[in-house]
């Protein structure tokens, strides 16, 4: 079984045959496994199996997004001469997990060896590695180019450093790729204009809808499909537009540059009531999925930035969460697994609260980020990061609830990505591998950023009674019960010195309004959701 290498392929006649497993992540035309196996001589194995379906309980449109792009994939493959060998979930012979239909596929064709692209995910790996000793059969996986860093190469920058820090990452892929580059130094005389890309929302905002599309019988097929295998599952069916085909993607891209990155630099933090995308791409699940690559994105993007369409703020900004934060947290999760997704720093125990399935609750920021996630499986990254995030780190939930809770409910969500933004920066359980300090906040920086305060029924300026604010206590009582574990975090000085400043009583009222307030949270509803 050769890695990360192609020196190992043998042309061995013309009626050999390869099979070239593909997954749902690897909907690319320009696929490594692809590139160098020959059409005539080789069979594609596309499979939906109700393992991956169901290990966790994937919301219904993000099962609507994959199987339909599976399936629009595999009708461009064989538009482009490839056979392929497609098993649909409803397949009466279809035994449920990729090693069995591996078999099958072998018993059906004449394969001579195997061929695959290297998964994204570590469990996945695995299994991929273990198939050359099920099946008898050799197997060479090649690497997956899609990336603008290999394994090795983050690697090597991470090696030694006391501090993995993202942004000094992010510059070494700027120069790399040449993206808004003058020569040697970053376009602008700054690599980063985060400064400027935290406007809170203002009233009169123009905000365009993404682009959407209406399912057409492809997609039709799979809703129902769907709906009929899987009724009890997060979230529901109606209103499904996503993309599911590369051409759609890239229209989709094109509206994005022209309708909302103007003002993606300015807005990217901000929140509204009923603005589930504000001036967001949604880009991420074509991306995720291989529809779109990283660099015709960020090449896009730098061409309308250079064509004065965009100011700079916007271009490097969005470019930044590409090349930057999405390729450093692979490097991060290949760096660490197996184990990372155990970490806990904090000993958070807690289980998610029921509404976390449901999005009832009298929070009404936590409101709006649920239920347009149940609505759209989406929700933008710092109603992530800031809302669900922020609340479950607060009140201690355990960060692999939180992941899971993730990984389950967004489009986008592959264990690569997801895992190391939700456990690693989202709920500090790594300890401050990716994050120098947790982000935790008080309502101040929620109504700082939204309109969602002016809308709830508790008052944000309000820290202890009936009307008061759950974030502000739950802040300080998060503070108090992690002091042996933060106290030494030079960034939470001045919290802590705020802390020790209290009066006795205040902080002791504080302590007791969030005991009373954790005392009543219900417990998760997940059991009800596979």
């Amino acid at each position: 079984m050769l890695y990360g290498t192609f020196a190992g392929f043998v042309h061995i006649g013309y009626m050999a045959k390869t099979l070239i497993p593909i997954f749902a992540d690897q909907l690319s035309h320009n696929l490594s496994s692809l590139a160098v196996s020959d059409k005539d001589e080789s069979i594609v194995l596309m499979m939906e199996v109700q393992n991956e379906a169901s290990h966790i309980p994937h919301h219904v449109k993000k099962l609507i997004f994959l199987f339909s792009a599976m399936r629009h994939f595999a009708e461009e493959l064989r538009e482009a001469r490839w056979t392929v060998d497609y098993v649909k979930l409803t397949d009466d012979k279809n035994k449920g997990d990729f090693t069995s239909e591996l078999s099958r596929a072998l018993d059906r064709h004449e394969i001579t060896q195997i061929r695959v692209c290297e998964p994204s995910v570590y469990r996945v790996m695995e299994l991929v590695k273990s198939w050359e000793a099920e099946t008898g059969i050799p197997i060479t996986i090649t690497p997956d180019d899609r990336f603008v860093a290999d394994h090795s190469e983050f690697a090597g920058w991470a090696e030694g450093r006391k501090q993995l820090t993202m942004e000094f990452f992010y510059r070494k892929m700027r120069r790399k790729t040449g993206l808004l580059m003058q020569g040697d130094k970053p376009e602008g005389g700054q690599w980063n204009y985060d400064k400027d890309n935290r406007k809170p929302p203002k009233a009169g905002l123009d905000v365009p809808d993404p682009l959407k599309f209406s399912p057409d019988d492809i997609t039709q097929g799979v809703i129902e499909m769907v709906e009929d295998q899987f009724p009890k599952r997060f979230g529901n069916a109606d209103g499904f537009f996503y993309a599911v085909t590369r051409d759609d993607a890239l229209e989709s891209l094109s509206y994005f540059i022209q309708h909302a990155l103007p003002n993606f630099g300015d807005y990217q933090d901000a929140m509204i009531s009923g603005q589930a995308f504000l001036f967001h791409s949604v880009l991420s699940p074509y991306l995720n999925a291989g529809l779109l690559g990283p660099l015709e994105i960020c090449g896009a993007v730098e061409r309308a930035y250079k064509a004065g369409d965009v100011p700079l703020n916007a271009a490097e900004g969005y470019i930044r969460q590409i090349i930057g934060w999405r390729e450093y947290v692979r490097g991060i999760y290949w760096l660490k697994m197996p184990g990372y997704e155990m970490e806990n720093f904090l000993e958070a125990d807690r289980k998610l609260p029921e509404f976390y399935w449901t999005g009832q609750t009298d929070m009404h920021c936590l409101s709006q980020a649920i239920k347009q996630t149940i609505d759209h499986a989406y929700a933008h990254h710092i109603q992530r990061l800031m809302i669900t995030g922020n609340f479950a780190l607060l009140i201690g939930a355990d960060p692999y609830d939180v992941h899971e809770w993730y990984l389950s409910v967004y489009s986008d969500a592959f264990e690569w990505v997801e895992l190391p933004n939700s456990l690693g920066m989202s709920q500090f359980a790594d300890g401050g591998l990716l994050g120098s300090k947790p982000y935790a906040s008080s309502g101040a920086y929620i109504n700082r950023m939204s309109d969602y305060c002016g809308k709830c029924r508790y008052k944000v300026k309000e820290r202890t009674g009936d009307n008061a604010c759950p974030f502000n206590a739950l802040y300080w009582h998060f503070l108090h019960r992690n002091r042996d574990k933060l106290e030494g975090n030079h960034r939470l000085n001045m919290p802590y010195r705020n802390l020790d400043k209290m009066d006795e009583d205040v902080r002791q009222s504080l302590l007791d309004q969030a005991e009373g307030f954790l005392g009543q949270l219900t417990t998760s509803m997940a059991k009800n959701y596979v």
